[in-house]
C-alpha cells in the first residue's frame, strides 16, 4: 500500500515573559486598540537571557513532543529545524537541538524559507517517510523574532514574538498524513521584506549596527497585498484540486500574520471562522512557530480523519499550502 506522513503527536513552548501591547506604548507611538485593530494581535511571548537562542525553544518544543508520544529521542531518523534566526550561522541550530535532547542516530539540517519555512519542512520531511527511507522524522519550527525587530519601529515591533513547535511524521496506510501541496517562491520580493545586513552581501561590521540594518525591514502594503492575494488563492486551489468544499474541510491552519490576512484566506475558501485556527492574539508573528503552535493549541479538538488545509506566506516571497488528513484523535493526548 501507499505510504503517507502522518502528524502522529505535537509539541510546543513559548517563554514565560509576555510583552503586552500596554507595554508596547511606552516603547514607541502606539496604542493597544491601534495594534488590536490592524494586526488582531493582544501579547506576544519573548525569550529572555543571556546566551538563549532559537535552540532553547526548539529544544522545549522538542522534548514536549517526545514525551507526549512516548518516543525515545534515540529513535528519531530525522531532525528538521525551520528558522529564520539560527542561534549561529553555522551549526545548524537543528544539529544543536539533535544533541541536545540525545537523538544521537539522527541526521539534521535547517531550513530556511522565512514564515513559510515550517510548511516547507514538513512538505520536505514527508519524503523522506513517502519513499520509506526513515520512520521517525522531526519537523521543528521556532524563532526568536525578538533578535532581530527594532523596538523603536511601530511597523515591526508590535507584530512578532517568540515560539516554537515541533511535530512528529511517521508512516501511515490508512490514507491519513500529507495527501498534497502547492508551493511557490518569487525572488522579486526580496525588497519588500528581509534583513539588510548579517549576510555575505554585507557581513556584520560598526557601519551596519550604526545604521540599524540588522532588523526585519517590512514595507507592510505591498507585502499586505500580496500576502492576502496569494496565501488564500493557493489555500484555495489546493481544496479545489481534492474535491473539498466548505463543509468538508474541518480546519484551516493559516500561518498567524495579519489578521486580515487570516480572514481574508478564510474568505477566499469559504469557511467561517469557527473553523479557522487562531492565536495570533496571544503570541503574534512567531514565523516559524506559528502553524505547530496552532495544531498544538487545537490539537484537544482534533479527530481521526480530519482535513485540514495549512497555508503560509513569508518573505522573499515563499507562500504555499498542504492539504493534510489527520491521523489520531487529539483527544487522547495530555
Amino acid at each position: 500500500m501507499k505510504i503517507t506522513a502522518a502528524i502522529s503527536g505535537v509539541g510546543a513552548y513559548v517563554p514565560d515573559y509576555v510583552l503586552t501591547n500596554q507595554e508596547l506604548e511606552g516603547l514607541v507611538d502606539t496604542t493597544d486598540e491601534w495594534i488590536l485593530s490592524r494586526t488582531g494581535i493582544k501579547e506576544r511571548h519573548i525569550l529572555k537571557g543571556e546566551g538563549q537562542g532559537t535552540s532553547v525553544m526548539g529544544v522545549k518544543a522538542v522534548e514536549n513532543l517526545l514525551a507526549k508520544t512516548g518516543v525515545a529521542a534515540v529513535d528519531i531518523d530525522l531532525i528538521i529545524c525551520a528558522t529564520t534566526t539560527p542561534d549561529l550561522v553555522f551549526p545548524a541550530t537543528a544539529n544543536i537541538i539533535s544533541a541536545a535532547v540525545g537523538a544521537t542516530k539522527a541526521f539534521s539540517f535547517d531550513m530556511q524559507a522565512a514564515c513559510s519555512g515550517f510548511m516547507y519542512a514538513l512538505a520536505t520531511g514527508a519524503q523522506f517517510i513517502a519513499t520509506g527511507t526513515y520512520k521517525k522524522v522531526v519537523i521543528v519550527g521556532a524563532d526568536k523574532m525578538s533578535s532581530i525587530v527594532d523596538y523603536t519601529d511601530r511597523s515591526t515591533c508590535i507584530i512578532f514574538g517568540d515560539g516554537a513547535g515541533a511535530v512528529l511524521l511517521e508512516p501511515n496506510h490508512e490514507g491519513l498524513g500529507l495527501l498534497d501541496q502547492e508551493l511557490h517562491s518569487d525572488g522579486n520580493g526580496e525588497q519588500y521584506l528581509h534583513q539588510k545586513a548579517g549576510g555575505s552581501r554585507r557581513p556584520p561590521s560598526a557601519e551596519t549596527v550604526a545604521n540599524r540594518e540588522h532588523y526585519v525591514h517590512q514595507e507592510g502594503a505591498a507585502v499586505f497585498k500580496f500576502a492576502v492575494k496569494n496565501m488564500a488563492d493557493v489555500a484555495a486551489q489546493v481544496s479545489e484540486r481534492n474535491g473539498l468544499t466548505p463543509d468538508t474541510i474541518d480546519w484551516l491552519v493559516p500561518h498567524q500574520a495579519n489578521k486580515r490576512i487570516i480572514d481574508a484566506t478564510a474568505h477566499r475558501v469559504g469557511i467561517g471562522p469557527e473553523k479557522v485556527m487562531l492565536n495570533i492574539h496571544r503570541y503574534g508573528n512567531t514565523t516559524n512557530g506559528t502553524i505547530p503552535l496552532c495544531l498544538s493549541d487545537y490539537e484537544q479538538q482534533l479527530r481521526k480523519g480530519d482535513n485540514l488545509i495549512i497555508a503560509a506566506f513569508g518573505g522573499g516571497f515563499t507562500w504555499g499550502a498542504l492539504y493534510l488528513k489527520w491521523a489520531y484523535d487529539g483527544a487522547s493526548r495530555n
